[in-house]
């Protein structure tokens, strides 16, 4: 995948020498289940060199290193024009030997999380901007080109948007080069092995008749983008609930 990207960085400059080319990193804030368990704290690194930061680090060196594995791949080494980030929660890791595919991990959510209706996703904005500081520690302009929620009824995405877009405004505001935002998906689309059993659009698509049904969220996504702000009335609106934790008296 690396030599690809390389070798199609390379095509695509030569017929567009002003095009911007870079991946989109799915980046997971994992932390040790058992901040005193060496096993945990040992799994966690291992986790989030493999997941994190192989691929990136490989894009700025020129040299994989993967699970006790080194190559050089020099055709590589700066074909990034910007830093492409993903991110919809993060993790705990222990370790457990009932796991030998996912390299001996078990991943989990605390259980006072704040969960998605079906339990994929866990509303933790703060690994998001943990997200933002490590996209930023690769010196390149950040966009966020996937940040979002499964969500069959909506009644979790307006406030997973706007406290993550709160976190991304106070990324703006140390002023670390952010150049843009995509949620998720405006559709809901086919989730690979889930197939139509979850939503990630801000419009619902009904699988049988491919009507499109606009979402509170939609409105919410499409005031912020409109305003190119986040207010304190939006969040009145869409996600009371969290009005006292982003606006304290």
């Amino acid at each position: 995948m690396v030599r690809v990207h390389a070798a199609v960085y390379q095509i695509v400059h030569k017929l567009q020498p002003e095009g911007k080319v870079g991946l989109a990193h799915h980046y997971c804030g994992f932390r040790a289940a058992q901040h005193l368990s060496p096993l945990d704290l040992w799994m966690t690194k291992i986790a989030s060199a493999v997941f994190n930061d192989a691929i990136p680090n490989t894009l700025t060196a020129g040299t994989l290193r993967f699970l006790g594995i080194r190559k050089r791949i020099p055709a590589a080494k700066g074909t990034q024009d910007f830093f492409g980030v993903n991110y919809f929660s993060r993790k705990k890791i222990s370790f457990s030997l009932q796991k030998p595919v996912e390299i001996f991990t078990k991943q989990s959510y605390s259980p006072d999380s704040d969960i998605s209706p079906t339990g994929y996703i866990a509303n933790e904005p703060d690994g998001f901007f943990q997200a933002l500081k490590w996209a930023k520690g690769f010196k390149l302009p950040i966009i966020v080109t996937g940040n979002g929620t499964e969500d069959p009824n909506d009644s979790f995405r307006s406030r997973f948007l706007i406290e993550h877009i709160h976190k991304l405004w106070h990324a703006v505001n140390f002023n670390w080069k952010i150049q843009g935002y995509f949620h998720r998906s405006l559709i809901d689309s086919f989730e690979w092995d889930r197939g139509w059993t979850q939503h990630f659009g801000l419009w619902k698509l009904d699988t049988d008749t491919q009507e499109r049904l606009k979402q509170p969220s939609a409105d919410l996504f499409a005031e912020i983008c409109r305003e190119n702000a986040l207010s304190s009335e939006m969040v009145a609106r869409y996600a009371p609930e969290v009005f006292e934790k982003l606006f304290p008296n």
